[in-house]
């Protein structure tokens, strides 16, 4: 089973006998690292499902700074909802870190989920309101958190990715310079190292 296919029948309780023809609704493909599989100025076509790999979502301001707004590893899912459902051009690039494995869902692939699986329809709404709930917590995060606080935050949500992407990556999730993420972590490995 993969990981898509677990997705839909753990979170949308999709029976498993049903699964098969969940999977014809999606192409699932290999992107390798460093590929857009949005730009800027695009409108955002799909909702991709990573599989296997790292997935980034980022702007890039007018002086030329990268702003991430989401990883995605496995398991998770990433699009520019925005520009998906209102067909605005996007602001934002989403592209591989790693050499990935990505589940490409069409616009209206949830929709004919719902249809299918009318059950489905609250588990849907739990997910998109977890998904405005996390995005409410992060911009209150970098509106009143410390530097230090959001650094916990970023190991608590993404757990294992300090090994997967560069330092000045982690740097532009928070809102701050990798000058200041090197003193953040020099800072908690010497209370942790006083602690001890």
């Amino acid at each position: 089973m993969s990981n898509m296919t677990n997705y839909l029948s753990k979170v949308f309780e999709v029976p498993a006998e049903r699964l098969s023809l969940c999977s014809i609704q999606y192409e699932t493909k290999k992107v390798p690292k460093g590929e857009f599989l949005l730009q800027y100025g695009e409108v955002c076509r799909n909702t991709f499902f990573v599989e296997k790999g790292l997935l980034r979502m980022f702007s890039i301001d007018k002086n030329g700074k990268e702003h991430i707004i989401q990883f995605a590893p496995e398991n998770w899912l990433i699009g520019d909802r925005s520009s998906l459902y209102f067909s605005e051009k996007s602001n934002y690039y989403i592209e591989t870190v790693e050499d990935s494995e990505v589940s490409v869902l069409q616009r209206d692939f949830f929709n004919n989920l719902l249809e299918e699986f009318p059950n489905s329809i609250e588990k849907s709404d739990l997910v998109l309101q977890k998904h405005v709930k996390s995005l409410q917590d992060r911009i209150n995060s970098l509106l009143g958190e410390t530097a230090e606080e959001r650094y916990l935050k970023f190991i608590k949500m993404y757990p294992d990715l300090l090994l997967r992407v560069p330092q000045w990556m982690v740097a532009s999730y928070l809102g701050i310079t990798p000058e200041s993420l090197s003193r953040v972590r020099k800072e908690l490995a010497r209370k942790n190292f006083i602690a001890d």
